[in-house]
């Protein structure tokens, strides 16, 4: 029986091993990635990698095995909804005890198009049968500070208007994930993870002013004009109404706080967007 993470080589999940292995031996832990040499760096930590692609039902089928608890990270391709019926399928067949998710914010209250696929996936979890755990994750402080390059060029860009968004870092979920994966007493949960402050993207751009000594606006434009932005700057098109849609609902009030679930979990306050701008302008 092992603490199965899919994913394992992406950004959150390479993250969530990490923490796993703070909390666990390694050889109870294992990795599932698509690409084996990309794996390696986790392989070397004495953690087993399996081979296996979301798309590939047969591989999937050998991920797990009965007894695993499950982190199903949530995919990025247009067919994700189908990918993840696969590992929940796959999960299932092989007997695993338990599935974590990294839902979204809200779930089911999430009504924009980033939130569809990951209310189809809560409810294939649940007919599933599989006992589970919802992992809600808010926005990721990263999201815009990966950005950073282009927003001291070209100013911070949104539709957002003075919408205010909870987000924390990535290892904060990364470490509530492993809280969860690792503990008890977490079977059929919901939790709404969110960061401890939240920010509009003025506040953000701001802060982001005063930490790099230079001048940065927050440009607040339609919908409309944000697609024409977004599309320009070579988005693919399947997304681009998507991350319209995520600025609509932040100006909404759906990414903002939904309580302390996110700070209970790990045992201390999240990051806030002030300490991970600090480390991205520092690399």
């Amino acid at each position: 029986m092992s603490i199965v993470v899919t994913a394992a080589t992406g950004h959150l999940g390479t993250l969530v091993i990490d923490e796993l292995l703070q909390r666990v031996p390694a050889d109870q832990v294992v990795a599932v990635a698509r690409n084996a040499a990309k794996a390696t760096p986790i392989a070397d930590r004495g953690v087993e990698v399996r081979v296996a692609d979301y798309n590939d039902p047969d591989a999937l089928a050998k991920a797990f095995g009965a007894g695993d608890t499950v982190l199903l990270i949530s995919g990025l391709e247009p067919n994700r909804r189908e990918q993840h019926q696969a590992v929940i399928t796959a999960a299932k067949n092989a007997g695993v005890a338990r599935i974590a998710y990294t839902s979204v914010l809200g779930g089911p209250d999430a009504d924009f198009d980033l939130a569809a696929d990951h209310i189809a996936t809560e409810q294939a979890i649940l007919d599933s049968g599989l006992p589970y755990t919802f992992l809600r994750n808010g926005w990721y402080n990263e999201v815009y500070t990966d950005q950073i390059a282009v927003q001291l060029a070209n100013g911070v860009v949104g539709s957002a208007g003075d919408g205010r968004i909870a987000s924390a870092a990535r290892r904060d979920f990364a470490a509530a994930a492993a809280v969860v994966l690792t503990g008890e007493g977490h079977e059929k949960k919901a939790y709404e993870l969110n960061g401890d402050s939240a920010f509009t993207l003025t506040e953000y751009a701001a802060e982001l002013s005063k930490q790099s000594g230079q001048d940065v606006a927050y440009n607040n434009l339609s919908p409309e004009d944000l697609t024409q932005v977004l599309t320009g700057a070579g988005i693919p098109a399947p997304f681009v109404p998507i991350l319209v849609g995520v600025d609509n609902a932040i100006e909404r009030g759906l990414l903002a706080s939904r309580g302390s679930d996110l700070t209970r979990l790990i045992g201390r306050p999240t990051t806030p967007i002030a300490d991970t701008i600090a480390a991205a302008l520092k690399n």
